[in-house]
């Protein structure tokens, strides 16, 4: 019987009770432990690299509340028997997510922040109720849970539950921090200057970390994960014994995200081993440390989507689950020039930049190396090279999923920097039946874009949907019309006029031409004009398109 394959379950123990596939990371614990002295310890990786399911790990091995036995029964940290007797479900733990504190406003996302803390006393408060901790530790406590506590002591109530768990069971106590920099990235996407909220929400965040982390004598130690690493005088001021792991870092790079080798297994395990080229080509090819991962999310979501039917072609499930701002922010930059640098992307080069792997998010947008570095932090771009090292590296798009993104914000780019100026000029030829003219433009638009050699027939009926919407026109674009389905039909109704448009992506430059007359051809053929009663002017119109160059040929009644 194939293994069942979970998708976006984050809880350890729930994917566990299940019988579902788990990809086995648990050597990590041990590696962590025994051989770091880290009293803290950060992992940066993109979203959707099993962050959250990793810190549930690492929570239901060491929390003093649980009996563990049967969740980690047969994987490898239980072959370090006398590490597994000393260590597991013997220690108190506070597991804090960051990742819901979002908001557009500033007094939400606190509010939010104040929840999470709040869940965790929630969870504390049985044990709480039947300990003698002193009362004025009992107030802060019961004000934590109600949401009520000053900002003083939100800012410091990591370390005041480190000092009540303490006390509860005479035991340190091991803090994990899931998603510390949400927070941080929401407001700072939201920071507007006047009303921006970015410097506010990193006081509370530094607040919160410097009282959990620095001097703290109740902490055994802390494992935090996030997407970037917030520069430590920024918000780990102070802290001591301090290690951060990143994308770029050799130590720990195979443990977030799914190798070659644990690829191949899962898919043989779910009985989807012919997919195996196909997923690399689409969800492969992150480099972190020396090591080549997939996107673990993606994986699963296809292997899902596989067991329910085993024809569905790859998808772009990344897109819809991250923050793409970042992309199409970069490129809007004039100051930057990155437009070559994006088509050598797109084209399957590389580029050499200088990148950081420490930054603050107010500081992220000051430069081109920073912006480069956080592509490569948040997923965008990643190492061509994994044995390259230095401050110096040469980049590249790791797979097709995220090329596609990629492809997605050049159309984005095009819609939100065209001058209506020159839409309306290519209108005007159009509805004069200036097919010439029209060419002209529709190529010199083209030509204006970020380039790429793999055009699918797909950007090219993005970009003509793009050239026609704002300024005043009903566009639709795949409608049923007569006994098929127009790419592109726009309405002109207070002129009792209307356009349908066939688009054709032509494979070599001499093939234009006929692709032209066979777009006219499909619309004659397939009787598209036919459902267009009442219009007093319809015009028809093939558009081949070439890399870079358009041609445009008119129906003739």
């Amino acid at each position: 019987m194939a293994a069942f394959v979970s998708i976006g379950e984050s809880n350890f123990r729930n994917l566990r009770e299940a019988g579902t596939y788990y990809v086995d990371k648990t050597e990590i614990i041990y590696e962590l432990v025994e051989n770091t002295k880290d009293t803290v310890s950060l992992f940066t990786r993109p979203r959707r690299f099993g962050k959250t399911l990793m810190m549930s790990m690492f929570r239901d091995f060491f929390d003093i509340k649980r009996d563990s036995r049967k969740d980690f029964e047969g994987l490898k940290i239980t072959e370090h028997q006398e590490f597994s007797e000393k260590w597991m479900n013997k220690y108190p733990v506070i597991f804090a997510t960051f990742k819901e504190a979002e908001s557009i406003h500033f007094d939400v996302a606190y509010d939010k922040l104040k929840g999470s803390i709040s869940d965790i006393c929630l969870d504390m408060a049985e044990d709480v109720k039947k300990s003698q901790i002193n009362e004025v530790d009992r107030n802060v406590f019961d004000r934590l849970m109600s949401c009520t506590e000053s900002d003083a002591e939100l800012q410091k109530s990591l370390k005041i539950l480190s000092r009540i768990l303490y006390h509860i069971y005479g035991r340190k106590v091991i803090i994990i921090i899931d998603e510390y920099d949400v927070p941080l990235a929401n407001a700072q996407e939201m920071d507007d200057g006047e009303n921006g909220f970015y410097r506010s929400m990193l006081d509370v965040i530094r607040g919160i970390m410097s009282n959990a982390l620095k001097d703290n004598e109740y902490l055994e130690f802390a494992v935090i994960t996030g997407c970037l690493r917030i520069s430590k005088e920024s918000v780990f001021t102070g802290t001591n014994n301090f290690a951060s792991y990143s994308a770029l870092d050799e130590r720990f790079s195979s443990y977030f995200g799914f190798t070659d080798d644990e690829v191949h297994t899962m898919l043989e395990a779910a009985g989807f081993a012919d997919a195996y080229d196909t997923i690399r080509e689409w969800y492969d090819g992150y480099v972190f440390g020396s090591s080549y991962v997939y996107c673990p999310w993606d994986v699963t979501r296809y292997i899902s989507d596989l067991a329910y039917d085993p024809k569905t072609p790859p998808q772009n499930y990344w897109k819809n689950t991250s923050h793409n701002s970042v992309l199409l922010s970069f490129a809007k930059r004039t100051d930057f020039n990155v437009k070559g640098k994006f088509e050598r992307l797109l084209n399957g080069g590389t580029v050499e930049q200088t990148i950081t792997d420490v930054m603050t998010y107010d500081a992220m947008h000051e430069s081109e190396d920073n912006l480069w570095s956080v592509l490569l932090m948040t997923g965008y771009v990643t190492k061509a090279d994994p044995n390259e090292r230095g401050d110096t590296v040469h980049l590249k798009i790791p797979n097709r999923e995220v090329k596609s993104i990629f492809e997605d914000t050049v159309v984005r780019l095009f819609r939100e920097t065209l001058d209506t100026s020159t839409q309306r000029e290519l209108m005007a030829a159009l509805w004069n039946g200036d097919a010439k003219k029209a060419e002209e433009i529709i190529s010199g638009l083209l030509f204006q874009t970020i380039s790429y050699n793999d055009y699918h027939e797909d950007y090219y009926h993005a970009f003509l949907a793009g050239l026609f919407v704002g300024i005043g026109y009903e566009v639709e674009s795949n409608r049923e019309h007569g006994i098929g389905r127009t790419d592109i039909v726009i309405f002109d109704s207070k002129n009792r006029r209307a356009m349908i448009i066939e688009a054709k992506r032509s494979v070599k430059e001499s093939d234009m031409e006929k692709d032209c007359k066979a777009a006219t051809d499909q619309i004659l053929r397939e009787k598209y004009a036919k459902s267009l009663t009442g219009y007093r002017q319809i015009r028809c119109y093939g558009i081949a398109f070439f890399q870079k160059d358009a041609k445009v040929m008119e129906l003739k009644s």
